[in-house]
């Protein structure tokens, strides 16, 4: 399988037997080579998981670091008198879609070697590393906010690594990973490209249960844009095999207080405030540039919606039967301000990870 670590900026290729999560020759973020994508006859339909596609994921080894994540439901139902469909990315292993992208991520880290990495999460990211570095065997240091909520600290500390609560904001947090990185090895699900190998896998789980079509429109929430980059790589994939005729658009839904991908959409400037959609609260994507252009070349819009709006959303689908954490919201609070028929929505994360705030809801 030729796959290669590729800097986009320069052309620059390098093996992918050695672990790297930079560009050695500028220091920016890395991608793989595209892959081939794959064709309905290639989907291993006896894996109940996202290793249903093992021929479009590239790794150099074998061996799976996994805990059955992927191939979750997608849910068709009416919102508001309007017809869409919910993709339960929630009711993974860990309780978000970060498992998609850790899985093979941990799966890469561990063929290459990698005995301990650094990682630094909101939350979701730390838990899911957390969880399969346990499998995995690799040794793990997870920097988080210091006032991350509870519930998720809670879940990364329970599998064992050390935990370390940084002061400031979530992109302090980034800092201090960086300023640590020559230490150990800097697994930054936001920077390693083996992760976004991963999220590409809702591309084609959305693709097989849209009857290996590609749907009109996927609505999700966006901080460093995984779903998004993840969305884009794989029906781009899907598209160069023939096996879709269009990409659907894409929409990257934004908390207002923290909106730096829409400033960038309109080259404006944002003051970054606070916001209960914590799992977004980014206000330097690391890929902010490709965010915009997946956005943009889809044909899709960067939204984003204020705070009353994200809480109703979230009482309304809590009184819905379904139980997410605010950043799942964000992306039905942003629904009336998208005019598409039949739209997919990512919920992304488990209403457990943030049940103190759902207690003042009720």
């Amino acid at each position: 399988m030729d796959v290669s670590y590729v800097n986009p900026r320069t052309g620059a290729r390098w093996s992918i037997d050695r672990p790297l999560w930079r560009a050695p020759d500028d220091g920016g973020t890395l991608d793989l080579t595209p892959g081939a994508g794959l064709a309905p006859a290639d989907v291993e339909t006896g894996e109940a998981s996202l290793w249903r596609y093992a021929r479009a994921i590239r790794l150099p080894g074998s061996g799976r670091v996994s805990l059955g994540e992927g191939f979750t439901p997608m849910v068709q139902t009416v919102w508001s008198g309007r017809r869409l469909a919910f993709k339960c990315d929630h009711v993974m292993p860990t309780g978000s879609f970060k498992d998609r992208g850790t899985a093979v991520m941990m799966s890469y880290l561990r063929q290459v070697g990698v005995p301990a990495l650094l990682e630094d999460s909101s939350g979701n990211a730390g838990a899911s590393v957390a969880a399969y570095a346990a499998v995995a065997g690799i040794g793990a240091r997870i920097l988080v906010p210091a006032d991350a909520p509870e519930a998720k600290r809670i879940q990364i500390a329970a599998a064992g690594p050390e935990l370390v609560p940084v002061a400031g904001t979530r992109d302090d947090v980034a800092q201090a990973a960086m300023a640590e990185a020559e230490t150990r090895f800097y697994a930054s699900h936001n920077r390693q490209p083996f992760f976004l190998e991963g999220m590409k896998t809702l591309a084609f789980e959305l693709w097989e249960q849209s009857g290996f079509r590609a749907p009109s429109a996927v609505v999700a929430p966006c901080g460093n844009g995984a779903n998004i980059l993840g969305l884009h790589i794989g029906f781009g994939e899907l598209l160069a095999a023939g096996a879709v005729d269009a990409m659907p658009r894409l929409y990257a839904v934004q908390a207002a207080n923290i909106s730096p991908v829409l400033a960038a959409v309109h080259g404006t400037r944002f003051r970054a405030g606070t916001t209960v959609a914590d799992g977004i609260a980014v206000a330097e994507p690391v890929r902010l540039r490709d965010i915009v252009g997946a956005v943009r070349s889809s044909g899709g819009r960067v939204v984003a919606v204020d705070e009353a709006d994200i809480l109703a959303s979230l009482r309304e689908l809590a009184r819905a039967g379904w139980f997410v954490e605010p950043t799942s919201a964000t992306a039905v609070a942003a629904l009336p301000l998208i005019v598409e028929a039949d739209p997919v929505v990512v919920l992304t994360g488990t209403g457990l990870k943030a049940s103190s705030l759902h207690a003042t809801l009720v």
